[in-house]
């Protein structure tokens, strides 16, 4: 019995020992497995097009990139955050900046405006009877007139009928004295010099005509007759100013007024001459609001001797210093901002350690440099994109994070679903203003002309990229804001039209592609602003493409959902996305 109980005992230690020896490998030998398993299933994705998913190393499909391993999912975020690679950081060139409080004691606020003629120095030649123009002296604008010089012949019956008048009396002169002085005061008080009334008493010939001449001294501005018009007494004939000051009116909005006061010195600059700096003091402010455009006059009057300063010039305008009351406010870069009808949204790094980041919508104020007040929606010691934010707001609407045309969240359509295996399912609405639809048809026009000049773009044109700018500005300058009865559209149309306006001119101006295609960023950045902030009744694609300006990042407008780059051409013809389709 016991040599039993000893093999069974024996049997059991063996069981044990053996179960010791190779389960335990086993169950390592199935983690390692599992393990493997793991590492096979692991994604790559593109740095530049995150929407690229794929199990294996290669190129991406969209740009040709060389794929990099995607990051496992970020646990632990807040339904409105998302997170970035490092990677797609580097390469997209992102930057964050930590915001605090600027003194804006030596800021200097820039002012755009016009140069024209000091009103104070400016006459009006006027007729002083009825008449006919036989003969005028003066024919066209900018020509100099001095006082005393003959300006025009001019027939009038009136004349006529006084001369024989004068000549009556003139013999009645010894006994008729004050009769004869009040006819002859009668030719004075039409200005008629005493040399031709002399010349009519000598000869007792009635003239015809009489020559009239300029009693003031400048340059000629306005012309209001031509040779064989009828005048009437009190009339203008032409309009002289005396360019040796000129004024510089400014445009002030309604939020800016409390920055100004008179006084307040002015450095002003114009491209016709842009290493000169004409200075003058704040002489003027509007009292009255313009209640179409929301904005006051700001007057200088700037010495101009030299000639330099033509009435009609475009100037700049710096004013160090503000009277805000707020001593320190916080202030951020203007490349943070993104805009988009009312709203204007940053996006702001919301860990430490992490690329992790969320939208936020902000309330700006004035623009003081190239910096912009923020009124609400940021904190002292923010953390924010400054640098790539539409890299970053394009990274937000493939994820379905809420973003700048998609303020709730939700899936967005990409361009690519097709092609990668998934649909686009989603048009998200935008904030419209509500404004007429004549006044969307003009917009319409510009945005066709601008069409035009992104296909230039596209087949690598430079020859014609002149040429479409200047057809955009054409159709820019018949859109009549003046179909904007809303404040708040008029102010916006205004800002969107000063930006597109100033995009196209440089592009008009040189012939060097790669210079259409900076200027063509800022040109698409706010006609997309214009056409979503007031529709134009037709389907648009707003795309972007992540690799454009230095990695930066670009949009477009195209009206076709197919990715035609117009940062690239042929070089990268295809890399992109729909990032919005506008309707």
């Amino acid at each position: 019995m016991k040599k039993y109980i000893s093999y069974i005992v024996l049997l059991i230690a063996g069981l044990l020992l053996g179960w010791f020896l190779f389960g335990t490998s086993s169950n390592e030998k199935t983690a390692h497995e599992h393990s493997e398993v793991s590492g096979i299933a692991k994604m790559w994705t593109c740095s530049m097009h995150p929407q690229v998913m794929q199990p294996e190393a290669g190129d991406c499909p969209i740009c040709g990139m060389d794929l990099i391993p995607a990051e496992s999912s970020a646990g632990g975020l807040n339904a409105n955050e998302f997170k970035l690679t490092k990677n797609a950081m580097a390469l997209a060139n992102v930057r964050t900046s930590i915001i605090g409080k600027s003194n804006t004691a030596d800021k200097a606020i820039k002012l755009s405006g016009r140069v024209v003629e000091n009103e104070d120095n400016s006459a009006i030649q006027p007729a002083h009877f009825d008449g006919r123009i036989e003969k005028l002296y003066v024919k066209y604008i900018g020509k100099k007139v001095t006082k005393g010089q003959a300006v025009a012949q001019i027939y009038s019956a009136e004349l006529t009928t006084a001369q024989q008048e004068l000549l009556t009396t003139y013999n009645l002169r010894e006994t008729q004295p004050q009769l004869y002085k009040a006819v002859y005061n009668k030719f004075k008080n039409w200005k008629i010099h005493d040399a031709q009334l002399e010349e009519v008493l000598k000869t007792g010939k009635i003239k015809t005509s009489f020559t009239i001449y300029s009693h003031v001294s400048g340059v000629i501005t306005e012309i209001s007759v031509s040779e064989g018009a009828h005048i009437m007494d009190g009339k203008p004939i032409f309009k002289v100013s005396n360019l040796s000051t000129v004024w510089a009116n400014f445009d002030v909005y309604e939020n800016q007024i409390d920055l100004f006061k008179k006084g307040q010195e002015v450095a002003i600059t114009t491209k016709a001459f842009a290493n000169k700096e004409f200075k003058g003091k704040v002489t003027f402010i509007d009292p009255i609001l313009d209640t179409k455009t929301r904005i006051v006059k700001l007057r200088v009057v700037l010495d101009n001797e030299a000639g330099d300063l033509k009435p009609g010039m475009f100037v700049e305008g710096k004013i160090k210093g503000t009277t805000s009351t707020k001593k320190q406010i916080v202030m951020i870069p203007a490349s943070a901002i993104l805009w988009t009808g009312k709203r204007s949204v940053v996006y702001i790094k919301t860990s430490k350690t992490e690329p992790i980041f969320e939208m936020k919508e902000i309330t700006i104020g004035n623009k003081i440099g190239e910096q912009y007040e923020v009124i609400d929606g940021l904190n002292d010691g923010d953390e924010i994109v400054t640098n790539g934010t539409f890299t970053i707001d394009a990274s937000a609407q493939l994820q379905g994070k809420k973003s700048m045309m998609n303020k709730t969240g939700g899936a967005t359509t990409t361009g690519h679903e097709n092609h990668l295996g998934t649909e686009a399912t989603t048009t998200l609405k935008i904030e419209r203003l509500k404004v007429s639809s004549k006044f969307q048809n003009q917009l319409k026009t510009v945005f066709n002309s601008y069409i035009k000049l992104k296909d230039v773009l596209v087949n690598d044109d430079e020859n014609n990229g002149i040429t479409a700018a200047k057809n955009v500005l054409q159709s820019l300058a018949k859109v009549d804001m003046k179909l904007l009865k809303d404040k708040n559209a008029h102010e916006k149309w205004m800002s969107f039209e000063k930006e597109i306006k100033t995009a196209v001119t440089a592009i008009s101006k040189t012939s060097n592609i790669k210079a259409h295609r900076n200027h063509f960023k800022q040109l698409s950045t706010n006609l997309i602003g214009a056409v979503e902030t007031f529709g134009i009744q037709e389907k648009v694609y707003r795309q972007f493409c992540p690799m454009a300006d230095a990695n930066n990042g670009a949009y477009w407008l195209s009206k076709e959902e197919k990715i035609l780059n117009p940062y690239f051409g042929d070089a990268m013809l295809s890399c992109g996305s729909v990032a919005q389709v506008i309707e």
